[in-house]
């Protein structure tokens, strides 16, 4: 947080907003989540060394406008893509998203903006399936304004209760607290990925003998 507070607030507003555009539009979700690049610049700006309201425009505009760019990636190009060998790891979980995309239509748009993977992927599964654009620009806007506002905004207000609990019982009292939350979110993730492994390990042995 003390490296991104150093920086230019001009090159925090870039590299969240680049960070967020390439998740959906070049598949960066699958090693950078873009919550993570909004949470940080939501607490950014609880240090007042970048403004809110400028924040989560950038933020919103550049989740809508890479979903865009996925969109378009997989209308053009989504077969070869998705057969690529590269992805055969997450095969499983493309299996599940497409499946997803074709019982949710328009929905699976908007509530998988809320999965990192299915945040990534969905856009260009969404294009392959040729859903109708403006079906997709609808539902796609909509999780994004909705997306990054609360993300920002729960940097933002993370960003001021750990000065709030540093005032009132001291800086140890508020590591320790932000030390717990960091905890729950690793076993979280942690966890979310164990389900994820033991799904493609079920999937493989599924088609291991076709």
């Amino acid at each position: 947080m003390h490296r991104i507070l150093d920086i230019s607030p001009v090159w925090v507003y870039v590299i969240v907003t680049l960070l967020v555009f390439a998740e959906d539009a070049i598949f960066v979700g699958f090693v950078i989540p873009g919550e993570t690049a909004a949470v940080l610049g939501g607490v950014a700006a609880s240090q007042n060394h970048v403004v809110l309201w400028a924040m989560i425009v950038l933020v919103v505009a550049a989740a809508i406008i890479g979903d865009s760019v996925g969109y378009e990636v997989g209308k053009h190009v989504g077969t070869r893509l998705l057969n690529a060998s590269i992805l055969d790891r997450h095969r499983a979980r493309l299996d599940k998203a497409q499946d997803f995309l074709a019982r949710r239509g328009g929905w699976a748009v908007f509530l998988g903006r809320w999965t990192a993977f299915f945040r990534a992927v969905m856009p260009a599964l969404a294009g392959t399936a040729r859903m109708p654009y403006p079906k997709f620009l609808a539902y796609n806007a909509t999780g994004g304004v909705v997306w990054g506002v609360t993300f920002v905004v729960l940097g933002y207000v993370a960003g001021q209760s750990y000065e709030a609990v540093a005032k009132t019982v001291g800086r140890t009292a508020a590591i320790v607290v932000v030390a717990l939350i960091v905890l729950a979110l690793i076993v979280w993730k942690l966890r979310e990925r164990r389900r994820e492994r033991t799904m493609e390990a079920r999937y493989e042995a599924a088609h291991r003998g076709r």
